[in-house]
């Protein structure tokens, strides 16, 4: 199936952010997408790659990803020695839309890497065979990141952010969320709704220690177990408070929540 002929992944847009998308694929401009964990930053990606028609190469960064997984390498086989092209390698040959997820999770030579693809020159230097890739116009690359994990070892330096246009994500209004759990699950407007009111509830606690709250993900993942017969409390315990926290009294404080709201209906 080709990418102009794939069903186009379900979205609702938040603000300008399609348009904004639009213009940068079109102006050859690279793209930074900024949000906390389970907003919708690679739903919203994956999107915009079929709406424009384009492949898309996503790759889930991490503590062991470096420049030359992303590029690629030399192997080893039957027949000798052989390159083999890594996905942003792939990507720009192809004029492919590549998504790094979570980039500051990658090593730091991988954005040194990035830098001479980010800015006018568009082109990716392979050091290791003496090619320049040049990227076609199709070509773009975006990267994302969860500011609320920054911190002095994790972040994009000045001369990384810069070369990006940069959009900020958030949860989704709640009236958008509902219609997105709704959607994403089959369950009627007032059960998603429901779990809506939770997860504000839960985003307002200031008094755990949780690395993350409620996402539109976990919401998603908590309807669909609803849908499929198990009971609200259930499926909030199952998708929303045990994913949360390993804490006993952090989960028993969280368990509150969801029978309040609960109580509510």
């Amino acid at each position: 199936m080709n990418a102009s002929d794939r069903p186009l992944p379900y979205y609702a847009p938040q603000g300008d952010e399609v348009a904004v998308f639009e213009q940068a694929h079109a102006q050859r401009l690279p793209l930074l997408l900024k949000g906390p964990t389970g907003c919708g930053k690679t739903r919203f990606v994956e999107h915009m790659a079929a709406r424009l028609g384009r492949p898309l190469i996503t790759v889930a960064c991490h503590d062991d990803l470096s420049a030359a997984d992303l590029v690629g390498r030399h192997l080893i086989d039957d027949h000798g020695t052989r390159w083999q092209d890594g996905p942003l390698a792939r990507a720009v040959r192809s004029g492919a839309i590549c998504y790094l997820d979570e980039v500051v999770e990658a090593r730091k030579d991988t954005t040194v890497v990035l830098h001479p693809l980010a800015d006018d020159r568009r082109i990716l230097p392979i050091e290791r065979t003496g090619e320049q890739l040049v990227a076609p116009p199709a070509f773009m690359l975006v990267i994302s990141y969860n500011p609320g994990y920054q911190n002095a070892l994790k972040g994009l330096k000045p001369s990384t952010r810069q070369r990006f246009v940069a959009l900020a994500m958030d949860y989704p209004a709640p009236e958008i969320e509902a219609a997105i759990v709704q959607t994403e699950t089959g369950l009627p407007a007032a059960a998603a709704q429901q779990l809506v009111r939770l997860a504000r509830a839960l985003r307002r606690l200031t008094d755990h220690d949780l690395e993350e709250t409620a996402s539109t993900r976990l919401l998603v993942m908590a309807g669909r177990l609803m849908a499929g017969g198990l009971p609200f409390d259930v499926a909030c315990r199952s998708a929303l408070i045990e994913p949360l926290t390993d804490e006993p009294a952090t989960a028993a404080a969280l368990a509150e929540v969801v029978a309040a709201v609960a109580d509510i209906g």
